[in-house]
């Protein structure tokens, strides 16, 4: 059922430390009748390019045929483990810029104890 694999997405996934690019991904049930979706957040040090991470991740979440992805738009990630600090930033040239506001609080949900700021500044 799409419902509950839709629930057992993780909102948020991204390194536990470093700077690196991300996408915000809308995250859709393909059941007719169900228009819910859930916004997520993928960050990883690996990927050239952000459309690595949003292939990366849409081939595993889309692999049953129940859900279906949408790139929102993708930026980095500076993540200071140590400080307790994530700041997100900058745009991606295919995908656009993500709406850093609402991945921040994406990253908020699961980081409760940093401080995670935003900025539409850098690339």
């Amino acid at each position: 059922m799409a419902a509950a694999q839709l629930a057992a997405v993780p909102v948020v996934d991204i390194d536990p430390s470093g700077v690196f690019k991300y996408v915000l991904i809308r995250v859709r049930s393909t059941e007719e009748n169900n228009d819910s979706s859930v916004d997520i957040v993928r960050g990883y040090s690996w990927a050239e390019y952000h459309a690595d991470i949003y292939d990366h991740v849409t081939a595993e979440l889309e692999k049953t045929g129940e859900l279906d992805c949408e790139c929102l738009g993708g930026g980095r990630i500076s993540h200071d483990s140590q400080a307790r600090k994530i700041h997100v930033y900058g745009y991606s040239v295919g995908f656009g810029r993500a709406d850093h506001s609402v991945s921040t609080e994406k990253l908020k949900s699961k980081y409760t104890d940093y401080e995670v700021t935003w900025s539409n500044e850098g690339y």
